[in-house]
């Protein structure tokens, strides 16, 4: 399905656009805005920045009624300031969240079709694949394929292209009562963990090729990615997934012979 270019805003009441930000600087108004111009409502929810742009944001909201800003006081990850939102999204009678980072790497002008595809298509996770061009740095383009093979190791090749891509809608309800039912996919486990227990409770992948744009620190780009801390949450991640698979074997082989 090719990408759909909006030349107004769609307005929903079932779908919401979810920006988690920390410390996102002068990149999180453009992201805001770029959102804004293809979907409403877009959410933000802050988690606990010290850069001063949870106030950029706030007074944005001033202006724009389709914006909410949301300010944690505590930071605690991206995976529980997503589930903030998402908390008050069903409270609100929200069906879909499409989920994008708040630094400028993901396209707004994607954002139409992946809910119109989230919406055609039920009981299904719409998943972005990066397209990285040659200003990626390579150590995050193949530091991830290792995760990338596990992650289809524990949906025994369900077909999650990308476990750490974060361009992704995801299913409200059953999205919060899965985080709510375990402690972890808090911080940067998110993603893979949420993509790899909803396959396992019987959702199916579409998997969209999506364009990233990497930007400079001149351009404003900024990363918290911890290389040591972070690439050894994702080990325990995938190794509580691998044993949280097994159990799972005779279902998860059915899903996999069906298919083919």
């Amino acid at each position: 399905m090719p990408a759909t270019r909006a030349s107004v805003p769609v307005a929903s009441t079932s779908s919401l656009v979810l920006l988690p930000s920390y410390n996102s600087g002068p990149q999180l108004l453009e992201t805001i805005r770029a959102a804004l111009t293809h979907w409403r409502p877009v959410w933000v929810v802050i988690d606990a920045s010290t850069d001063g742009s949870a106030q950029a944001a706030l007074q944005l909201a001033t202006t724009e009624p389709d914006l909410r800003v949301i300010v944690r006081e505590v930071n605690g990850g991206k995976g529980a300031a997503v589930l903030d939102g998402l908390r008050l999204a069903l409270v609100q009678g929200f069906q879909h969240a499409l989920v994008m980072d708040a630094d400028g790497q993901h396209p707004a002008d994607r954002i139409v079709e992946f809910m119109q595809l989230a919406a055609e298509n039920p009981r299904t996770l719409v998943l972005g694949v990066p397209q990285f061009g040659p200003e990626a740095p390579k150590a995050r383009v193949y530091g991830r394929l290792g995760g990338n093979t596990f992650a289809e190791i524990e949906t025994l090749w369900g077909g999650i292209r990308d476990s750490l891509f974060g361009f992704r809608v995801y299913p409200v309800a059953d999205t919060v009562r899965l985080m709510e039912s375990i402690r972890t996919a808090r911080r940067f486990d998110f993603d893979t963990e949420v993509a790899v227990r909803l396959y396992w409770q019987g959702y199916r992948t579409l998997n969209i090729p999506v364009a990233v744009r990497y930007l400079t620190r001149q351009e404003g780009g900024v990363s918290y990615f911890r290389y040591l801390p972070d690439n050894w949450l994702l080990v325990k991640t995938h190794a509580r997934l691998l044993l949280g698979m097994l159990p799972r074997l005779p279902h998860l082989l059915c899903r996999t012979l069906s298919r083919r």
